[in-house]
């Protein structure tokens, strides 16, 4: 009975002791102080844990001798800031999304049940990215670029590359043992990690609006390359270029639909294949007429109104910055990422200059927007279908990415949400969700039929949302957050990043916006 009192006293103090570090570490929290990283959290739990089993075992044969219960029913509910650990499953869980559920469920910190990739998975989803039908608009940024426009091809693929690296270390830090290990599990992490702690989510509020951007005018640019394809494919129909988005569109509304890729996802790789088919019967093509390729046409110096748009077209053909936080996170081997993104842009850079510049050759001051509108008509109806197939069939991808990013900005943060669900208890969306999301594929095709300029929505996207997320803010999140750590070169390296993407992002944009008012009253006038 003397060591059973003992017991419940010492028990009795532990818990005080426990409540008024709770509420000390609760009132440091309230001013602007952390008591500890994340990695080093999770380390004192494991301290705690080890602690507990400890004391459990001690106790365990007193409290079963006199018939005490070994739950804690009666126990005082948890301090805010008091840790508690119980086997028997009794203890409150965490909140839905919490960090602590994520890491006890193998989320990004213990991500054990995931399936991982290989650094060649990981190099094929990049390569989907950077080489996507969005390379048709190269060789026009030849022609208003010429050798720059080469230049810039190589130079746009080694910054990305650079960037991408410099954004995947933004996610460590090192712990109090040295260790380098991954605290952020995102761009938008990153970004609130930047404008922490005045402003804890307006970085994530940014990096949600421009991907929302791109998102959305990736969708734009796929309904206004179908309805041009199939326009110049079948020029002989009585049917115009914006009939031909109309019909798109009404093949893409079952998108609407959508609560996971999964149906979708069959289709990707046989699409890929089928776009790297068309790309070499492009190339095939242009060689077939090497005899009259136009070097003489391959000009040194640029034109001042059209080059900046032809940076655009070419930043937006290799953005992958936004999903490289999830990609690297879901890797077997995280220390292969840098080999990859080597290789990948290297390839990337290689296939996209050739590519470039031998249709420009051949087509030189006749190239078109979308390079297999030069095609002759009988290639270019069958390559054109194929193209226009892959664009359908490529539209779910950014859609459902935008209508989720969507969904948890306004629609899933408890109350902080703007609006109510899309979704009900059962888990089915709501009339009105649905009507949400079939307004946005309309969208996109209103935004198809008043501006069907391909190129220029390419330089516009990719000067406005491209440039900053490929150049400006993965340099100012490196300098932000490992400013102390960094070389004299690498702080040279972000700054020339941000300083020159920051003066091709301004260009780009305002002079894609001046080809696409300019467009616009032409089309007026006709």
């Amino acid at each position: 009975m003397a060591t059973l009192l003992r017991s419940k006293l010492s028990n009795v103090a532990t818990s005080v002791s426990n409540k008024s570090q709770a509420k000390v570490s609760g009132m440091f929290a309230r001013m602007g102080f952390q008591a500890a990283t994340d990695e080093e959290a999770v380390g004192f739990a494991h301290c705690d844990d080890l602690d507990f089993e400890h004391r459990q075992g001690l106790q365990m044969d007193i409290l079963k001798t006199e018939g005490e219960p070994c739950g804690d029913e009666g126990a005082e509910p948890p301090v805010e800031g008091d840790i508690h650990y119980q086997r028997g499953g009794g203890a409150p869980l965490p909140p839905s999304g919490s960090k602590d559920q994520s890491l006890g469920a193998g989320g990004e910190f213990g991500g054990h049940d995931k399936p991982k990739i290989t650094a060649w998975e990981a190099g094929w989803n990049v390569t989907n990215a950077i080489q996507g039908m969005f390379v048709l608009g190269l060789p026009y940024a030849i022609l208003h670029g010429g050798y720059l426009g080469l230049f810039l091809i190589i130079f746009a693929a080694v910054v990305c590359c650079y960037t991408g690296k410099i954004l995947i270390a933004c996610l460590y830090e090192e712990n109090e043992d040295g260790e380098v290990v991954r605290v952020r599990d995102s761009y938008v992490a990153i970004a609130n990690a930047c404008c922490a702690p005045r402003f804890p989510t307006l970085g994530g509020r940014v990096v949600n609006v421009a991907q929302i951007i791109e998102l959305v005018m990736t969708c734009i640019l796929y309904v206004v390359v179908s309805g041009n394809l199939m326009y110049n494919s079948f020029p002989g129909l009585p049917v115009s270029q914006k009939s031909w988005s109309i019909i798109a569109t009404a093949a893409l509304l079952p998108c609407a639909f959508l609560k996971n890729l999964k149906a979708v996802s069959r289709f990707s790789l046989l699409c890929t294949l089928a776009h790297f088919v068309i790309n070499i019967l492009v190339i095939a093509y242009c060689l077939s007429r090497a005899r009259d390729w136009a070097w003489e046409k391959v000009k040194f110096y640029i034109d001042v109104k059209k080059f900046p748009i032809s940076i655009g077209i070419i930043v937006f053909s290799y953005t992958s910055q936004i999903f490289l936080p999830s990609l690297e996170g879901n890797m077997q081997q995280p220390s292969e990422f840098h080999c990859m993104m080597n290789w990948t842009h290297i390839a990337a850079c290689v296939l996209k200059g050739l590519f470039a510049l031998v249709a420009y050759l051949t087509w030189a001051d006749e190239t078109k927007e979308v390079i297999t509108d030069n095609l002759p008509g009988s290639i270019r109806a069958v390559v054109n279908i194929f193209l226009v197939a892959k664009a359908l069939l490529s539209y779910p991808l950014p859609f459902f990415a935008a209508v989720e990013v969507l969904e948890k900005s306004l629609f899933q943060e408890g109350s902080r949400a703007f609006f109510p669900a899309c979704y009900g208890g059962d888990g089915r969306l709501k009339s009105w969700g649905l009507t949400l999301r079939c307004a946005l594929v309309v969208f996109t095709l209103l935004m198809a039929i008043y501006v069907p300029h391909f190129a220029l929505l390419m330089g516009l996207t990719g000067s406005l949302t491209g440039a900053g997320l490929c150049f400006l803010l993965p340099s100012l999140f490196h300098l932000r957050l490992l400013w102390r750590k960094l070389l004299w070169h690498q702080v040279f390296f972000d700054v020339a990043i941000f300083v020159i993407g920051g003066i091709c992002s301004v260009s780009g944009f305002v002079h894609s916006l001046e080809g696409l008012i300019e467009a616009y009253r032409t089309n007026a006038e006709d």
